[in-house]
């Protein structure tokens, strides 16, 4: 999610939209104190020069701001799926595929919430980018580093 997407916009789910919010409240309401708390801490401990726990602690504030920007920058310029066109593949439609003699479905979602685990899919990955705009019936081909994969278009949700 580092890269900064062609058009600057983010496109999510509502889902999505709403994973995005609460993480960003969760950072900025508990996680922001309790990471100043930490740091104070390990002040009151003496010298910071060699405090492990301070370093751990700076460390942590770091990354806990800059997933604040970066959530802040999402949010900012976010676009939440509109699903009116249920007959080509979208952003927030649930795919059903053939492949390889078997059925696989997946989400197709926003890089912001892409989750390969839970077949969730970016539409900007390579299989994700191949199913946007395609309907049931559409055979595409996919270049995998097994070589390549034909998917055919069973059903969009």
């Amino acid at each position: 999610m580092s890269k900064v997407q062609k058009d600057n916009k983010y496109y999510v789910t509502a889902d999505g939209l709403q994973n995005l919010k609460d993480e960003l409240k969760e950072l900025t309401e508990v996680k922001r104190y309790e990471v100043a708390k930490r740091i104070k801490q390990a002040r009151e401990n003496g010298d910071i020069s060699e405090n492990a726990e301070y370093d751990a602690a700076r460390q942590e504030q770091g990354f806990v701001e800059g997933r604040i920007a970066e959530l802040e920058d999402i949010l900012k310029n976010v676009v939440v799926s509109d699903i009116r066109d249920k007959s080509k593949v979208f952003v927030g439609a649930k795919v059903t595929v053939h492949v390889d003699g078997e059925e696989e479905a997946f989400f197709i979602v926003g890089a912001p919430e892409a989750n390969p685990m839970q077949k969730k899919i970016s539409h900007e990955s390579p299989l994700g980018s191949c199913l946007m705009g395609k309907k049931i019936g559409d055979k595409i081909l996919v270049e995998a580093p097994v070589g390549n994969i034909t998917y055919t278009i069973l059903n969009i949700e």
